[in-house]
């Protein structure tokens, strides 16, 4: 039945907090006069209106704290736009290192800071004290300051940004519930509300703790949950100055503002806080809290007292127990859902309010423009997919991320819970070798194995060899020397089928695809900037038939990509969970698979990125040869019901050998060694091929393609920066983000970082201006301590592929 509404409008917002009111100002201030925010209560009636209103910037990526450092923009501009007050107090910010560990954690952040150009400085506990009198210093082993951080009020600056939004020509209407989404074709028609149906060109879901349910209306999953948090105001009184800095102290778990009258606003992250609603918020809920939950409280406020003794001194005046947004992974959901072509979200904001201006902006630049102007994949809708949307599997996560917030998040940490929801046909197979899991996507991988030869922990560490060390180094000898093998099914795989297939990928793919069935292909998918959307291998199978291959959290983002550039009649299927990916790599794994496969596997025959079916033993198997570690190998591609064979026979055969199982850690290890890119890290949307050394990859002589243009501009041109290879002999801890330097001064920072265990070297990527690349006095700051670092070719293990190739 055709869908005819009540009236239209060309933008139309779900939700009205600091997000929604946000987006709409910087909608309507970029020109767009057609935009309606839908608000089912009041303004700020969700989580927004209880929120504490704490501003930090600091992130792990330059990207990401830039999205904050522009919130503060807004912040500092908004006032003196609107003529209404935010009570923005821009006094800085306090972190506290009650341990060594923590000490750590915030030097490297420091250090992350200073490799972005952001003001932040070290304190020693008695200089901590000086800024914040009334902290008894015992115990704090050093502090970072913020200048620019601060506090503001959340129902102000809400109530400025909905001020700011009319003032522009945007619209906001109240106690309009939205009941249902129509969609058609892969588009949002528009809302049914309970005043009437509303079409859009553009439907925008900031709906809050209500998003997952505004989602599900358009058949969009969300990984947005909700959980209680809770806070405590004490008695006023106190004598404060105006200039006082918030303050954190996350081995004491909580958080600190300045609140009238003299008095503090303090609230934590502990663990065992309760989920909501079975991640549904129910829409009658509105201006309201939950009973104060004190056995919780205890578990912020009681440390809280021990930083700060004033505390025994003064009495708790009120305590907030509210629901917030929580996702899977603690961070902000943005984006084009992949689901809809016209559907964006934004939500997931466990620290909203100091988002808000940013967001807003990142947001309206991806509605108008289709780039949000910062690379926000960590915040990126795709990240997430259906595994992660499913109630008991949010709630679990959503609770570990929350309860986590001021835990120490070390290099290489994974998630707890959730676990063991997809598993790999060889899962069991390999935890009786001795498999030590991670998780990726919802998949259960090996990481690295555990064996009664090797002493290895699972035990992390900043700045020495983490527990695991000797056992990947075992691992990667193994792949250098021998062979291995390596479960990959969590590979993300999709079939692409249909008449014009080549021609359709051709049109996508920065490689050219043409040719026979019977080979893979590397290749980048670029936008129109010549930025690398995608970096993933095509394999040829049949003349109408490709299948993409890409890593195991890219599937939802890349499959996207392809299909909104696919013609009708070119269909693209998920194959992830049919196949198993077993890969068989070193020196000695032809010999290992020639001996249990009647098939001619020599290079003449077999030659690097041929693909074939191929037999195992009593199974047949799709056999590539190609591999993410720089030997020559096999990728092989099993349905999942002859796995477990494959596995067995291999396994069998290569024991005289030295077969050897190998993990995540010793593929990371091993493709630094060789060069390898890591798509998110090392290339980004920002990128170019040319810049990241994949001009190679890039087939300018063919017909037109996505980006072509761009590319041949910056081939003519010349590209400003050079992604380069730099090496310190012997172990650094480096984990990426650390500072280049040349002459002392800061010129980059690392994008991938890790130790080369067979080459007995630390390894990081970095890009340097176009200037620097041939100079040699070249550093690396981390920890406090700067590494002369020598600049290498950019692949540092078999650069003339001869290992690869033979």
């Amino acid at each position: 039945m055709p869908y005819h509404a009540d009236r239209h409008a060309r933008i139309v917002i779900i939700g009205a907090g600091a997000i929604g009111c946000s987006l709409a100002y910087h909608l309507a201030r970029a020109g767009e006069k057609d935009v309606l925010v839908l608000e089912k209560a009041q303004i700020t009636h969700g989580s927004t209106w209880h929120a504490a209103g704490l501003v930090g910037q600091l992130r792990g990526k330059r990207s990401l704290t830039q999205l904050m450092q522009n919130s503060v923009a807004v912040f500092d501009r908004l006032a003196d736009e609107t003529g209404q007050a935010t009570d923005w107090k821009k006094v800085g910010s306090l972190r506290l290192a009650s341990s060594d560990v923590r000490w750590s954690e915030i030097r490297r952040s420091m250090q992350l800071a200073k490799s972005f150009g952001f003001e932040c400085h070290g304190l020693s506990a008695g200089e901590a004290k000086d800024r914040f009198p009334h902290i008894d210093p015992e115990g704090v082993v050093g502090a970072a300051f913020i200048p620019s951080d601060g506090y503001i009020d959340p129902y102000a600056l809400t109530q400025s940004f909905a001020s700011a939004a009319r003032q522009h020509g945007a619209r906001i209407e109240e106690g309009v519930c939205v009941k249902d989404i129509v969609t058609e074709n892969r588009r949002a028609l528009g809302v049914v509300t309970d005043h009437g149906t509303i079409g859009c060109d553009i439907l925008v879901n900031c709906a809050g703790l209500w998003a997952r349910r505004i989602g599900e209306m358009a058949g969009v999953p969300l990984a947005a949950g909700v959980v209680e948090h809770q806070y405590f105001i004490t008695e006023k009184g106190l004598d404060l100055p105006a200039d006082l800095p918030t303050l954190r102290d996350p081995d004491k778990n909580f958080y600190l503002k300045p609140d009238v009258g003299g008095a503090f606003a303090i609230g934590g992250w502990e663990d065992g806080t309760n989920g909501c609603w079975n991640q549904l918020a129910p829409f009658e809920f509105g201006r309201q809290l939950f009973p104060a939950n004190m056995d919780r409280l205890e578990r912020f406020a009681l440390p809280a007292a021990e930083r700060l003794p004033v505390l025994n001194e003064i009495g708790i005046r009120t305590t907030i127990n509210g629901p917030i947004p929580v996702s899977a992974d603690g961070e902000p959901i943005m984006g084009q859902a992949p689901e809809l072509d016209n559907f964006y979200v934004a939500c997931g904001f466990t620290a909203g309010i100091a988002a808000s201006g940013g967001a807003g902006e990142a947001m309206a630049n991806w509605i108008v423009h289709g780039d949000p102007g910062l690379d926000l994949w960590s915040f990126d809708t795709r990240r997430f997919g259906k595994p992660h949307a499913q109630a008991q599997y949010l709630e679990q996560r959503a609770i570990e991320a929350y309860g986590a917030y001021y835990k120490v998040h070390w290099p290489a940490e994974e998630s707890h819970v959730g676990r063991g929801l997809r598993r790999s046909p060889l899962h069991t197979l390999l935890a009786a070798a001795g498999a030590q899991f991670g998780s990726k996507f919802g998949w259960e991988r090996a990481n690295w194995f555990d064996s009664q030869d090797i002493s290895a922990s699972e035990t992390p560490s900043f700045e020495a060899k983490p527990g695991w060390s000797d056992a990947v180094a075992a691992e990667t000898r193994a792949i250098r020397e021998r062979v291995a093998l390596i479960d990959q099914t969590s590979f993300s795989k999709y079939e692409i089928t249909g008449p014009g297939v080549q021609e359709a990928l051709n049109r996508i793919a920065a490689s050219d695809l043409s040719g026979q069935p019977g080979r893979a292909v590397y290749s980048q998918l670029c936008n129109p900037n010549g930025g690398i959307e995608a970096d993933l291998t095509f394999i040829h199978v049949e003349p109408d038939r490709f299948l993409m291959v890409t890593g195991s959290g890219f599937g939802v983002r890349d499959a996207t990509w392809v299909r909104r550039h696919l013609p009708d009649d070119v269909m693209l299927r998920e194959l992830t969970g049919a196949y198993a990916v077993l890969n068989i790599c070193g020196p000695k794994s032809r010999e290992v698979l020639q001996s249990v496969s009647g098939q001619d596997l020599s290079n003449p025959a077999f030659p690097f990125l041929a693909a074939r079916h191929n037999d195992v033993g009593l199974a047949s198997v799709l056999a590539v040869r190609v591999g993410y570690v720089g030997e020559l190998g096999w990728e092989l591609y099993i349905p999942q019901e002859y796995a477990a064979h494959v596995y067995e026979t291999l396994k069998q055969a290569g024991e005289p050998l030295g077969i050897a199982d190998a993990g995540y850690r010793a593929i990371e290890s091993c493709r630094l060694e060789k060069g390898y890119l890591y798509w998110s890290a090392d290339i980004t949307p920002d990128t170019s091929p040319y810049e990241a050394g994949l001009g190679f990859a890039v087939a300018l002589d063919k017909a037109d393609f996505i980006g072509r243009d761009a590319l041949i501009k910056v081939k003519i041109e010349g590209v400003t920066r050079r992604l380069v290879t730099l090496t310190v002999d012997g172990f650094a801890p480096f984990h990426s983000g650390e500072t280049i330097l040349h002459g002392g001064q800061p010129v980059g920072s690392l994008c991938s970082a890790g130790y080369g265990h067979y080459l007995g070297k630390t390894i990081g990527f970095g890009y340097l201006p176009i200037d620097l690349n041939k100079e040699d006095e070249i550093g690396i700051e981390a920890f406090g301590k700067t590494y002369p670092a020598k600049r290498g070719p950019r692949c540092l293990y078999d650069p003339t592929m001869e290992r690869l190739k033979s």
